[in-house]
């Protein structure tokens, strides 16, 4: 199993997730987060005042799949987050060795 950690733009949120129902990803978790690489924030006026916005709001996406979705679910993602501008995101995989379903005690790949 693995572990699909996608950062992306709030407003694509939707589009990835309609992406991966589509190809039989059913469920995932959602964090809203705050980060900034290469974009390094902006500045804004508020009140006649300038300040720099070092964070920016982004979503943080959490999937665990069989091995043998990786790729469709990689290029899935990777299809519908991205807008072509700097700050799109980042995906990062990890290996998943255990997982339970606590309400059934199914293990493995029955618990996803």
């Amino acid at each position: 199993m693995k572990k699909i950690e996608a950062i992306i733009k709030p407003f694509k949120l939707e589009e990835v997730k309609n992406a991966l129902a589509d190809i039989g990803i059913q469920g995932l978790t959602v964090y809203e987060a705050k980060g900034f690489g290469r974009q390094k924030g902006h500045t804004e006026l508020y009140r006649g005042a300038e300040y720099v916005v070092d964070f920016l709001p982004k979503v943080k996406i959490e999937i665990v799949i069989d091995d043998g979705l990786l790729e469709e679910a990689l290029n899935c993602i990777e299809n519908s987050a991205k807008t072509g501008r700097i700050g799109d995101g980042k995906i990062f995989v990890t290996n998943i060795e255990q997982s339970v379903r606590i309400r059934t005690g199914e293990t493995g790949i029955d618990a996803i």
